[in-house]
Parts: C-alpha cells; sequence; structure tokens
C-alpha cells in the first residue's frame, strides 16, 4: 500500500483508530499524545476487543473482520471496512496492540516490531500504541508539522467523531494533561448537548432544528433520504467556513454536493460572503452511496446526488423559513433565555395581558392583522382619519378581558417611529427595534415568490401608462423578454423608437416608482438569457422589484401601519433578514436597559 495516504500527518493516524474503536462497539474513547502525536498516539477503548489468534493478523495488509460477503461491501455500514489502515500504520512507525475479549480470561499484547505475543491485564477492550511516526519513512517525517498544529488537527478528527456520537464519551490527553473531555450525553436532547459540548451554547441557541424526511421510502418502509440536525440562523455566520460539519450515515465527509445544497438554503439570508455554520446529518441506503471513492474516505459519491442535493437544501431551508419573531417570545427576567451574543432561545411562553395593546382598526383573517399590502401602504386616506382606506368602517375586535393569558405579539405593540426608519416596539422582554423598509422589502419580496411559485405575478393595469426615454438595449430587452416580464407582472412595450410605456405592474407593486422599477428589471434581464431568466436569476429579479416596492425611508407611518408591519413580520417567512441578509429587527431587554442607566447599582 502507498505509504502517502498518511503524509497528512497524526490526525490521519488518530482517525482510523477512532474508526476502529467506534466499530467496536465501544461507549468511551481515550487519545493519548505526546509531541502532538509525533512520538505517541495511544487509542483505548472499552469495545468487543480482538480474539488473541487474530491480533497478528488484524496487521496483515487487506485483513478485516467488518466485510463477509459482496453484500457487506456494497452497503457499507461501519467507519472503518478497508483493511489497511493497521498494516498502514504498522509500516511506517512502532506499534503494538493490547486487547482483551469479553470471554476472555486476560488480555493480549502483540509487539508489532518483533510479532511477540504475551499475556497481560487490561479491561475488555483495545489499546493501539503508536509510536515514533514516521520513523521507517524519516524523508516524510520532515513534512510534519509543529507539534501544536498536529495536536489541533488530533482534536478537529477527535471532534467530529463527538459531533455524530453523543453515545460515545470522548477524552483527549498531550503530555499528560486533559485537552478536551465530552462525557456520554443520553436522552431525547443527547445530541443538542453534545453539540453545545463541543462547539459551545452559543453554536445551540443561534441555530434553528432541521428534520426532514423524503417521500419515497426504501424496501423496509423508513425514507429514502433522511435530513437532520441543526442550522444556524444567518446572524450567526462567520468569515470562516470552520463549523460546517455534514455526515452521511455516521461518517464525517467533505461533500461538494452537500456543501454547495446548504449554501444554496442561506442564499435569501445572509449578506455578503458570510459563511453558514452548520451540523448536518444525512441517513440514505448504503447501497445507494460509495464511500469507497477516497483513500481517506472523506468523499463520497451518490447514485442520485440530485435527490439529496434537494433534501439537503429544502430541509434547511425550511427550518430558516420560520421567523424566529414569532418564537421568541420569553419571560423578561428569564437570563437563561438569552445567549452569550444577545440572541434568544426559543421557548414561546404564555404571558399575562397586563399591558395588552388597545384595539385598533383592522380587518382579522382567522384572527390575524390583514395580509393585504397594497391598502397597507397605499397613499390614500379617508378624510379627517389617519386608518388606511376601507379598514375604517371594520368592526374593532372585543377588549380582551383582565387578566387573561394569550400568547403575546412576539413583535410588541408600536409606540413610535425614528427619523422616519426605525419602528421602536414594546413587547414582554422589552424594546424592539425594526428596520421598516428592510422588513417591508423581505414581505414583498416572499410575496412575490409566493405568487411566481403559483404560475405567474399578479399585475395592475395603469389607468396611464408611464412612459419614459429608452435607450436602445432596454428597447431591444422589453421586446424580447415581452414573456419573461408578463410571468413577472410587468407590461412594458414600446411606445415609440425611442419611448417605453410601462402599462402594468405587480399589484403589489403599484404604489411603487414604476419608471425606476421598470428601468431596473430590464437591466437585470439584460445580463441573462431571456429564456432562462426564471431559472439562473429569479430571486435576484424578485429582489430587485422587492427593493422597489418597499416603503421607503423618511415614509411617516401611523401606529395602526407600524402595527400592521410587525404582525406581518410575524408571518412572514424570513423576514428576520432583508433580501440582502442583514438583519431586519433587534430585540433589547429590559436588562440591558437597566444597565445602560445602572439601574440597581
Amino acid at each position: 500500500m502507498r505509504l502517502a495516504k498518511w503524509s497528512s500527518g497524526t490526525a490521519s493516524v488518530v482517525r482510523e483508530l477512532l474508526d476502529n474503536a467506534l466499530d467496536a462497539g465501544a461507549s468511551q474513547v481515550t487519545v493519548r499524545l505526546l509531541a502532538g502525536g509525533v512520538r505517541l498516539i495511544s487509542v483505548e477503548d472499552d469495545g468487543l476487543g480482538i480474539a488473541r489468534d487474530e491480533l497478528p493478523i488484524a496487521l496483515k495488509r487487506h485483513a478485516t473482520s467488518k466485510i463477509a460477503s459482496l453484500q457487506d461491501l456494497e452497503t457499507v455500514a461501519t467507519m472503518g471496512f478497508r483493511g489497511e489502515a493497521l498494516a498502514a500504520i504498522h509500516s511506517i512507525a512502532d506499534m503494538s496492540l493490547l486487547s482483551r475479549t469479553p470471554d476472555a480470561s486476560h488480555a493480549w499484547q502483540l509487539d508489532g516490531r518483533t510479532g511477540e505475543l504475551k499475556p497481560a491485564a487490561r479491561g475488555q477492550g483495545t489499546s493501539v500504541e503508536v509510536r515514533e511516526l514516521f520513523y521507517a519513512t524519516p524523508a516524510r517525517r520532515k513534512f510534519l508539522k509543529t507539534d501544536a498544529t498536529e495536536l489541533a488537527h488530533c482534536v478537529d478528527a477527535v471532534r467530529r467523531h463527538a459531533l455524530v456520537r453523543p453515545d460515545v464519551g470522548f477524552a483527549i490527553w498531550h503530555e499528560g494533561r486533559l485537552v478536551e473531555q465530552w462525557r456520554v450525553c443520553s436522552g431525547e436532547t443527547a445530541h443538542e448537548q453534545r453539540l453545545a459540548d463541543v462547539l459551545g451554547n452559543d453554536f445551540v441557541t443561534q441555530s434553528v432544528a432541521v428534520n426532514y424526511e423524503s417521500t419515497a421510502r426504501r424496501a423496509d418502509g423508513r425514507p429514502a433520504v433522511r435530513v437532520w440536525g441543526r442550522a444556524g440562523i444567518p446572524d450567526a455566520a462567520r468569515s470562516r467556513a470552520d463549523q460546517q460539519f455534514a455526515y452521511v450515515n455516521g461518517r464525517y465527509v467533505r461533500d461538494k454536493v452537500l456543501t454547495h445544497a446548504a449554501r444554496s438554503a442561506y442564499e435569501d439570508v445572509l449578506h455578503g460572503h458570510r459563511q453558514p455554520v452548520y451540523a448536518l446529518y444525512v441517513e440514505i441506503d448504503p447501497a445507494r452511496v460509495d464511500v469507497n471513492v477516497h483513500p481517506t474516505k472523506i468523499e463520497v459519491r451518490f447514485r442520485d446526488s440530485r435527490e439529496v442535493h434537494q433534501a439537503v437544501r429544502h430541509a434547511t431551508e425550511d427550518a430558516l423559513a420560520a421567523p424566529r419573531a414569532a418564537l421568541a417570545t420569553q419571560a423578561p427576567e428569564d437570563s437563561s433565555a438569552r445567549s452569550s451574543s444577545g440572541f434568544l432561545q426559543q421557548n414561546p411562553v404564555l404571558v399575562q395581558t397586563e399591558w395588552a395593546q388597545p384595539a385598533i382598526n383592522f380587518v382579522a383573517k382567522n384572527g390575524d392583522y390583514a395580509s393585504d399590502l397594497e391598502a397597507l401602504w397605499g397613499p390614500a386616506k379617508r378624510e379627517g382619519t389617519t386608518e388606511p382606506t376601507g379598514w375604517a368602517d371594520s368592526p374593532r375586535p372585543a377588549p380582551l378581558p383582565q387578566g387573561e393569558e394569550v400568547k403575546p405579539w412576539p413583535l410588541g405593540r408600536a409606540i413610535a417611529q425614528l427619523q422616519g426608519i426605525y419602528v421602536l416596539a414594546e413587547n414582554t422582554l422589552g424594546l424592539v427595534i425594526v428596520d421598516m423598509h428592510a422588513a417591508h422589502e423581505r414581505i414583498v419580496y416572499e410575496r412575490l415568490k409566493s405568487q411566481l411559485d403559483s404560475s405567474h405575478i399578479a399585475s395592475q393595469p395603469l389607468l396611464i401608462p408611464a412612459t419614459f426615454a429608452a435607450t436602445p438595449q432596454e428597447v431591444a430587452t422589453a421586446e424580447a423578454s415581452a414573456d419573461v416580464l408578463g410571468t413577472l407582472g410587468l407590461e412594458i412595450t414600446p411606445f415609440s423608437p425611442k419611448t417605453l410605456a410601462v402599462r402594468a405592474v405587480p399589484t403589489s407593486l403599484a404604489q411603487g416608482d414604476t419608471v425606476e422599477l421598470a428601468r431596473s428589471v430590464l437591466a437585470e434581464l439584460a445580463q441573462h438569457e431571456a429564456s432562462t431568466v426564471i431559472q439562473r436569476a429569479q430571486n435576484e429579479l424578485l429582489g430587485t422589484m422587492a427593493c422597489h416596492g418597499a416603503v421607503r425611508a423618511n415614509r411617516k407611518l401611523t401606529l395602526d401601519e407600524m402595527n400592521a408591519l410587525l404582525r406581518q413580520m410575524e408571518a412572514t417567512e424570513r423576514s428576520d433578514q432583508c433580501n440582502h441578509g442583514r438583519p431586519t429587527w433587534r430585540q433589547i431587554s429590559i436588562k440591558e436597559l437597566d444597565a445602560l442607566f445602572m439601574r440597581g447599582r
């Protein structure tokens, strides 16, 4: 076997030995290192062990106890299976094995250099010691990194195993000092607890649960593809992709299909080049995935990569879609509701309505506020009233009985508008600050996407067409893309050789700047082939339209309009970020406000 496999360093050895320990059914694994693993790598487990007669065979090339038939090879369900790891390590280092099976009266130790086999004392399980890595190939040893770097890589290798096996305890010792330890987790929240232990509490508090099952089923009735885990909220994104963990049937992988699928799910909610954080676990029929395509088993190949891509993307998108505002209501004094970075854990509770907002004039739809943004942001008002047209005659909801328990409005009740940009609201936690343009832009954007998914975007003819001087390219684009424009709810036709007329616009954008909207959409269309623009640039195009249709800064809103915006945000998917990935609202707790004014000191 080629030794190049081990040139990546000590972490490769640690990973292979961990694979074997987990395959042996270990419930506790201890890794001991000297000089970052260069002088010593010791992996101890409490698994099934290796029988005395099999210890010498374990160091032979291609020897494995995990593949007994062709069926086993085609449906690999173990972490390690090649039967090459121990032999390869043995060829480049001084190695010894110490193991005891459940039915043995004592353990047996094998000296890898001399082949001597002798009895020894040990509990059930196996210990593998690897000393002086690459002593037999000094030319390769000089390519090892510093001890600190090799140690960091070894810790990462153990961490990746720990994230998928909360039922196993892990400990890492270096130079006689405990570096990391993760105890066994049990119960329904075992995986969340292990994620918090390994990646920190913020990873859990700033992420949402992912749980998806495909409709297609295997022969045994299980879903063909299942995706579960946790996906970080957009605000938790990082500058580097150093907290992205993907697993296939319990095996950590770096796969382009999975990476692209996860990144695609964040397209609408991430700002700039920020990288999402996630821990996603894919379960699939082993016969539909090839784990034997890479020497280190870090890459896999799916029989139907499109199926897996869609499953991972839909699973992550669905998890991120729910507005976090609707889940954020907490008792104000519950300090555990906030993570160290200021984000709320998402456990809605019932509270008393002592400060319940007075009833206001909005048409109720199944208990919610009206969702007609055209009416909400329309300029027309009834004479002598601040309420939008058509709502003044609506019956007012009956006042809530004092003290009755209800779920509060997560984003609270509007109290003011600041500089024509921000809406200030009061909820059970304290103060909510909303960027009204960013929030409304997301609401319009989601509505446009929903309409386009249902076939086409509803349009509204203009009583008087809006004309504007157009460039030759704009005229040519309008003529060539008439069908695409119609799908988007726009009708733009030549009025003269150098003039275009906008005759219809999307209903949701009827109150916006018609000419500016038309110019922006034509500019977007000019960059793409008209016949494929919907597939290649749908979201970007709709985002441009939503930006022009959203309420602008310095627009004075009434309290009723502010409250309607808050209720819309609570009911709109992905409303926590605008189309460009920036946040639409922030929560400031009473405790934080008290700290600003040093109350209680």
